[in-house]
Order: structure tokens, then C-alpha cells, then sequence
């Protein structure tokens, strides 16, 4: 019988491809790691990585792709007897931008931490695309993500269409004068890992630029601090604007730019727990708010 612990180990050494890094990974000492090997290779009859230089045998890589098979469906497994369980303690972890966690969640954790003291939330800071690869590999119990297709293993669930607004002075909008004007306009953009800009990317053109340069920055808050001091022109989610109360630069609707999805992602058929749809109901309960302002 193979330990889970070694093809954990296992697993990780063929990662890191050196056993001290695995065992900094693991919080073991290297020569657990190396107990662990040959524990592994003992039990399967047939030596899995050679060290000079490292490399995976044949049997190695056979063996390594049922490992990685085999963790995470007991990864995604134990995330479903967490919820099973409803326990009044634990984590729940959810993954999710800088500006979708400021704008929408953060009332919905007050609310949380109050009817669930002994549960800790751990948010980690991502675009939509680390977001989907966290939760489809068990490491996240929830995303958040703009603009997420329908596809396995992810499902996903819209919360609001998100419209789009330009942010700064020397925009209007209008065909007529954007082309009769001489002066190149500086579009402020996020960067191009992430999804959000994707979007953009794809939409620029009816805009009908005649002539622009792009700046661009880590976040949408940078976004819109840099069109603030006049920089240029930031194209942004309108929802991103909705609780700035002192705004100075010229807001433009972008009507013809395609809406988009704000929603979150679960595995198909995954269990949540009653404490995470309490969770996602205060989340929507904030964006309707927010709606209705």
C-alpha cells in the first residue's frame, strides 16, 4: 500500500526538482524527504528519480501522473467533508481581485465575522485567471471573477453584468472629435495578465482612436489615481467608480462596449457549506444595494 505521504513527497521533488527545496516546500528536513523516496520506491519495487542529474525515470513519470490524480481528489475531497461538516470553526478561503474584494466583499465579511466568529477567511489577492485555477485545484473554496465561461471543472454564477466608463479629461466619446483632434491620448490600462484587459483589448476599436499610447499600471484604484492627476484617460468597470464621492475627472459611459459577467466559481458539483451560501447571499445582497443606490 502507498502512503499519501510519500507520493506527496514524491510529488514534490519531482516539482522542485532538488530535495532541499522540496523539503522547505514540505516543512520537512531533507533527509525525511530522502526517507520518504526510498520508503516509495521500496514499496513500488522500481527506482523513480535518478539524482545525477535529477531526473524522473520512466516508471517515475508513470507513477507521477496517477500522484497528481490521486492528491487532488483527496484535496478536493476533504474540501467537501469540510462543508459536509458545517463546523462552527475553520477556513474558508476565497480568491479574489484587489478591487472586486474592496468594492463587494468587504461588508459582506463584517457580516460574516459576526455570526461566525470562530471562522477565519482567507482572501487571496488574484486575477480571475489564478482565481479559476485555485478553486479548480481545491486551494480556494470560492473565486470571484470577472468574465468567466462555462466550462470543466468550474461552474459559475453570475452576481451583475458590469458595464464600462472612461475615467479622465479629453474623452467625450464622440467620432467626430476624437478624430479631428491632433493630440495623442494616453489610455491607462491594466496589465496584460489579467483578464480584465483582455476585454478591453478586444473592445478598443470602437472606440475609433486615431491616435493613442497606452500606460499601464497594477490595479484599477492606480487606474483611476493616475487619471485623477491627469495623465490620461482610464477605462475601468463602472462599479469601480460607484463609492468614489470626490471624483473630479470627466466619467464618459461606454455604451457600446460589451458588457461583461461579475460572478463567482465553484467546481462542478461541489459542496458548500451553509456558512459559505450565507456568505455569497450577503455578497449578493451588497451588489443589489449598490444597484439601488
Amino acid at each position: 500500500m502507498l502512503d499519501i505521504h510519500w507520493l506527496k513527497t514524491f510529488s514534490t521533488l519531482a516539482e522542485y526538482k532538488h530535495f532541499g527545496k522540496a523539503a522547505v516546500a514540505l516543512h520537512m528536513t531533507q533527509p525525511n524527504v530522502s526517507l520518504h523516496l526510498k520508503q516509495l520506491e521500496q514499496a513500488t519495487g522500481v527506482k523513480l528519480i535518478e539524482r545525477s542529474p535529477f531526473h524522473l525515470t520512466q516508471a517515475g513519470n508513470r507513477l507521477l501522473e496517477s500522484s497528481h490524480r490521486t492528491l487532488h481528489e483527496l484535496q478536493v475531497c476533504q474540501a467537501d467533508l469540510n462543508a459536509l461538516n458545517d463546523l462552527d470553526k475553520g477556513t474558508i478561503t476565497i480568491a479574489a481581485s484587489d478591487i472586486i474584494s474592496r468594492m463587494l466583499l468587504i461588508d459582506a465579511f463584517k457580516l460574516f465575522k459576526g455570526k461566525y466568529p470562530g471562522i477565519d477567511i482567507a482572501l487571496l489577492n488574484t486575477t480571475s485567471s489564478q482565481a479559476s485555477s485555485l478553486v479548480k485545484n481545491a486551494e480556494a473554496d470560492l473565486g470571484f471573477v470577472i468574465s468567466q465561461k462555462q466550462t470543466q471543472p468550474l461552474h459559475f454564477v453570475e452576481l451583475q453584468r458590469v458595464t464600462w466608463v472612461a475615467l479622465g479629461n479629453g474623452f467625450d466619446g464622440k467620432k467626430e472629435s476624437m478624430e479631428s483632434s491632433n493630440n495623442e491620448l494616453t489610455l491607462i490600462l491594466l496589465g496584460h495578465d489579467t483578464r480584465t484587459r483582455d476585454i478591453i483589448d478586444d473592445a478598443l476599436p470602437m472606440l475609433n482612436l486615431p491616435n493613442y499610447r497606452v500606460m499601464e499600471v497594477g490595479s484599477v484604484d492606480a487606474q483611476i489615481d493616475w487619471a485623477e492627476a491627469g495623465f490620461g484617460v482610464a477605462i475601468i468597470p463602472e462599479f469601480a467608480i460607484s463609492s468614489k464621492r470626490h471624483l473630479t475627472s470627466l466619467i464618459t459611459p461606454l455604451p457600446d462596449f460589451p458588457t461583461t459577467d461579475l460572478g463567482y466559481i465553484v467546481r462542478q458539483n461541489q459542496v458548500l457549506s451553509k456558512a459559505t451560501k450565507q456568505l455569497l447571499h450577503w455578497v449578493n445582497e451588497g451588489i443589489e444595494n449598490l444597484q439601488n443606490r
